[in-house]
């Protein structure tokens, strides 16, 4: 009886499914008007995929193709003019706009070199997406590797964001000990409650970047010779062949704030909360002590001579504890604006494992301290303004000074003008008062001032012209340089300026179309004041790119393909050390006056963009006279590709 109660339940099921079935298999595969619209409405607006920076600025995924996205396809992903890259993906960038420093009163760990690609607080981003979304970058690189830069967010309700993402590099490079080997990881979560009372940031990041470091070239004249046999470049003799360096950092972050009246009102009070702790970890490891110049000539040691206790080998290790505190009340009121009152705690370790004495000096081990601070901010938006004002003063034995104005005005949708002024009495770095080394010249203990800036920035982007003009005042300058000039040495040390550099800067970029047609161009004017030859750019630094846009395949296809040429006058550029991790005056060299020139073409299929590029084409034909430092050359001529692509899901 329960086996004919079943035949008569299913029988009718199956009849009325493959009814169904038949129905389906009669529907037509091409969608109709109306259901291509219900499908869009479907979709969520780009608008929805929210990306925020550390100051809750807003932007948007942009899957367009236009002429900054082939400026920002790089290691870096950003618009890198100002920088002159090394020739391998994932080494150091000299730096032609000094305009791209940024100022920190606090002391900082130092290696500057070495951070171009390390992430810092206000590099990382947080996010808000409606679907899962994803985005991959691919580049080929120089030899044997690849660049891949991967990135995964997603939503577990409207209040709740998360975020894991890679970067990875490997590098061989196309000269002797150049390998690049990368990783950044980052872990980013947003969160706010229901009713929005709180609000929190949080990242992780995890950063390693290992160099081979080669000091150079030995005999510059080979390079220069355009001789056959050099052309393949590890055939050119360098300083050092089995020498790297070593950069890894972790770091926690967490910025929140909570408000205490139960409603957003036209008054709110808010208490507010960051903490940044990071572990840094520098090391640099040298193999063999001596350097030879062309063969049979002896060796002799690049950095001078050692201690008693690397008779074999060089490896030096410098450590750096951080534990950053600041703790606010925020009065805001929807009228006048937001008033901040805040307390800044700053714990600082940076150490060597053991006191080191050389001679009959003893060097420590360690710089530890607490600094303590209390500070105000102002901030106003509204309507076309946009302001805001900081400053913040040490109650510590360490002296420093912050105090940082920013204020814009949107004229209209098109035209834009912006004014910041910075003053500054800069604790030193870190690396400029102790470091500890197995070479001797490369151990000290300083006591130097605190660097003075005053840096005015006024920025206009309108419809006709994107201008920026700088100038900046630099007093108790601290630098590092080779004041010994000792033949094929390196003896390089830290120094204190007494007098004033004044330096002034005018940058515009303005971009011409005609039809299809169009020629983008940035300029660059430098000019330094100053008793000694210190602080060194050149004059006028220069891109100029003429492209070609389309779409093609019936608009399946958004195509961009030119030409662009990057330039700079000669100057003294600043020379590398790998002990150090960081960039030296030198005046001996001058670099510059080399076009560079790169053929691109570019297209975008819905959220894929693609990237071809002849890199420096002209390498082989305008003579070897490229370099990015006064012993590395510039890029050879190369051919790369990839893409970066979103997936909305």
């Amino acid at each position: 009886m329960r086996r004919l109660y079943f035949l008569l339940l299913f029988i009718p099921c199956l009849l009325l499914s493959q009814e169904k079935g038949k129905e389906e298999k009669r529907k037509s595969l091409v969608k109709t008007a109306e259901q291509k619209a219900k499908e869009q409405a479907r979709k969520a607006p780009i608008t929805s995929y929210k990306i925020i920076s550390i100051d809750r600025d807003t932007t948007f995924v942009d899957t367009t193709l236009a002429i900054k996205k082939e400026y920002d396809y790089n290691y870096l992903r950003r618009d890198i003019f100002g920088l002159m890259p090394f020739p391998n993906e994932g080494q150091t960038y000299n730096t032609l706009d000094f305009g791209l420093n940024k100022f920190n009163a606090y002391p900082e760990f130092g290696f500057k070199a070495k951070h171009f690609n390390y992430l810092e607080v206000d590099d990382i981003k947080y996010y808000s997406v409606a679907t899962p979304l994803t985005e991959i970058y691919f580049k080929t690189v120089m030899e044997q590797g690849q660049n891949v830069d991967a990135l995964i967010t997603l939503n577990t309700s409207e209040r709740f964001n998360f975020s894991i993402a890679f970067k990875g590099l490997r590098s061989l490079g196309k000269y002797i000990n150049q390998l690049t080997s990368a990783g950044n990881f980052r872990f980013t979560s947003s969160y706010f409650t229901k009713n929005k009372k709180y609000f929190a940031n949080f990242h992780f990041t995890g950063q390693d970047l290992l160099n081979g470091e080669n000091g150079g070239l030995t005999i510059p004249s080979d390079f220069e010779s355009e001789d056959e046999a050099f052309r393949n470049r590890p055939r050119l003799q360098v300083f050092l062949s089995d020498a790297k360096s070593f950069l890894k950092g972790k770091r926690l972050f967490l910025d929140h704030s909570f408000r205490i009246n139960s409603k957003d009102a036209n008054n709110n009070l808010f208490i507010t909360h960051q903490l940044n702790y990071e572990h840094k970890f520098f090391e640099y490891n040298q193999a063999s002590l001596n350097s030879e110049i062309g063969t049979g000539t002896g060796g002799f040691k690049r950095f001078g001579d050692v201690s008693s206790d690397a008779i074999t080998k060089i490896n030096d290790h410098t450590r750096y504890d951080r534990l950053y505190n600041k703790v606010g009340a925020i009065y805001e009121n929807k009228t006048l604006g937001k008033f901040q009152f805040f307390i800044e705690n700053f714990n600082y370790k940076y150490f060597y494992k053991l006191v080191q004495t050389v001679g009959s000096v003893t060097f420590p081990n360690q710089l530890k301290a607490t600094i303590n601070s209390i500070g105000g901010q102002y901030e106003y938006r509204k309507n076309k303004w946009n302001g805001k004002a900081m400053l913040s003063n040490s109650i510590s034995t360490q002296a420093f000074r912050n105090f940082d104005t920013n204020l814009d005005y949107q004229i209209n949708d098109k035209n834009k003008v912006s004014f910041q002024y910075q003053n500054i009495s800069k604790l030193p770095n870190f690396n400029y008062i102790l470091n500890q080394s197995a070479y001797i010249n490369y151990t000290w203990l300083n006591n130097f001032k605190n660097e003075k800036i005053n840096n005015i920035t006024v920025n206009a982007n309108t419809q006709w012209v994107n201008a920026t003009a700088q100038f900046t005042t630099l007093n108790d300058y601290l630098y590092f340089q080779d004041v010994q000039q000792v033949a094929n040495q390196q003896l390089v040390t830290p120094h204190q300026y007494s007098g004033t550099i004044n330096y002034l800067s005018l940058k515009a970029a303005k971009e011409f179309k005609y039809k299809k047609w169009a020629l983008d161009n940035t300029f660059l004017y430098q000019k330094v004041t100053q008793e000694e030859a210190i602080l060194n750019v050149p004059d006028i630094t220069l891109r100029s790119t003429i492209y070609f846009s389309d779409t093609v395949f019936k608009n399946a296809m958004f195509l961009q393909t030119g030409i662009t040429i990057n330039y700079f006058t000669e100057y003294f550029a600043n020379d590398y050390n790998p002990i150090l991790g960081e960039f030296f005056v030198q005046n001996e060299k001058q670099i510059g006056n080399f076009p560079m020139l790169d053929f691109f073409v570019n297209a975008r299929v819905r959220q894929t963009r693609i990237f071809l590029k002849a890199e420096h084409f002209n390498s082989s034909f305008t003579g070897n006279t490229f370099y990015s430092a006064p012993n590395t050359p510039y890029r050879d001529f190369m051919i790369r590709f990839g893409l970066v692509w979103n997936f909305f899901q």
